[in-house]
């Protein structure tokens, strides 16, 4: 999408166009005039999407040029970045067509947000718009990141989906050691460090490639590093993501701060994971509670039951009885092929291809994808054998 900027302000045509360069497609600042009467005087030639005014040095009596500004290029969109809203300047703004007027200095979220608009306004299209979930422990020990992980590689396998793990448990973040041996080159922190840069090939370059189609990027191994990210790099970092891949995994941990709930806020669907001990059922309706007093969707919450054997005291009744939310899944208690393939760092998928804990994955496959994996000889006689022993 190209834009022409109207600003007298450097810093603020920096900061636009180090944030159009973390979209997909890209936002192109092709031209810059100091103020309204330099844009009608030196009109742009190139076809342009978008007109970006910044209105904080706009006086009232130069708003009219506004009006005159929309019909030179009709059809295109218009957006006002102002610091003050002076009533004269909205009403000419509304006149000229302008569809959003944002707040200075620029809010990242309200920017993309107002983007977006903007883009689809023009019929432009995104890449992808790939779906977020989000796991989360009910309590320490629970198998959120294990599940998280070994979903991943199995989502990426089995339906050829191109997955993102961020392993947004900053404080103890491990998730990478639970499918790979590879050390990370950058972590979550280093990107934040750097989110100037963040875009679809950077972030690939950041990320460790368990497969071509399945990546993950890693906590950091320095807990004091954690700071670096704050809510708003979380915002563009998503961002980029959605747009570059079908879905994105979140292993949240078990903490609840601004950078968790910023990512929780644009999650498609939060998966709690919990096993059946009163603790564990304890912790998950704390975690709901805070969840309902957020706002969050009831649908948009499915629990996940994990070591789960059947006839024991605790039934998955009463667990619903307990929460007043549905179990979606359950993964067994597969002690042996899971210790394995943790220990291992080999998904379970790869490792023990006829465990019971891999033919969980590939339900859970079936059931976020709304499809059944494609039952030819090749590839589940690759996954699971013909009933072998487990490698």
């Amino acid at each position: 999408m190209k834009a022409l900027l109207i600003s007298r302000a450097s810093q603020l045509h920096a900061e636009i166009a180090s944030l159009g360069a973390a979209r997909a497609p890209l936002l192109e600042v092709c031209a810059v005039r100091a103020s309204l009467r330099e844009a009608l005087d030196r009109p742009e030639s190139a076809s342009l999407q978008l007109l970006i005014v910044d209105a904080s040095e706009i006086e009232p009596s130069e708003a009219v040029l506004l009006e005159r500004l929309g019909r030179q290029y009709p059809g295109t969109q218009l957006m006002l970045l102002a610091d003050q809203h002076h009533p004269e300047l909205l009403i000419r703004a509304m006149r000229a067509g302008v569809r959003d007027v944002l707040q200075l200095p620029l809010v990242q979220r309200a920017f993309h947000e107002a983007l977006d608009r903007a883009a689809a306004a023009a019929g432009i299209s995104t890449l992808r718009e790939g779906k977020v979930l989000a796991f989360i422990a009910c309590k320490g020990g629970s198998g959120a990141t294990f599940i998280s992980t070994n979903f991943g590689y199995a989502l990426a396998t089995l339906s050829a989906k191109r997955v993102l793990l961020i392993d947004l448990n900053r404080q103890f973040g491990d998730a990478a050691l639970y499918v790979s041996d590879q050390k990370p080159a950058m972590t979550l922190s280093d990107v934040c460090a750097q989110i100037a840069r963040v875009d679809g090939p950077f972030l690939e370059s950041c990320v460790v490639h368990v497969t071509p189609g399945f990546g993950m990027l890693a906590a950091a191994d320095d807990a004091a590093h954690a700071k670096e990210a704050r809510p708003e790099h979380i915002d563009s970092i998503l961002r980029v993501a959605r747009q570059h891949y079908d879905y994105v995994l979140l292993d949240i941990g078990r903490q609840i701060d601004a950078v968790s709930l910023r990512a929780l806020d644009v999650t498609d669907t939060i998966y709690p994971v919990l096993q059946l001990a009163l603790p564990d059922i304890r912790d998950a309706r704390r975690l709901l509670d805070i969840f309902r007093s957020l706002g969050y969707a009831l649908d948009d919450i499915r629990l996940v039951v994990n070591r789960y054997e059947k006839g024991g005291k605790l039934r998955l009744q009463d667990l619903h009885t307990a929460l007043g939310c549905e179990v979606v899944h359950t993964f067994p208690n597969d002690y042996v092929a899971v210790t394995d393939s943790v220990n291992q760092g080999v998904p379970v998928l790869q490792l023990s291809r006829a465990s019971a804990a891999a033919r969980s994955l590939v339900e859970l496959v079936e059931l976020v994808t709304g499809s059944r994996v494609q039952e030819s000889r090749g590839l589940l006689e690759r996954l699971f054998g013909r009933g072998e022993p487990n490698d």
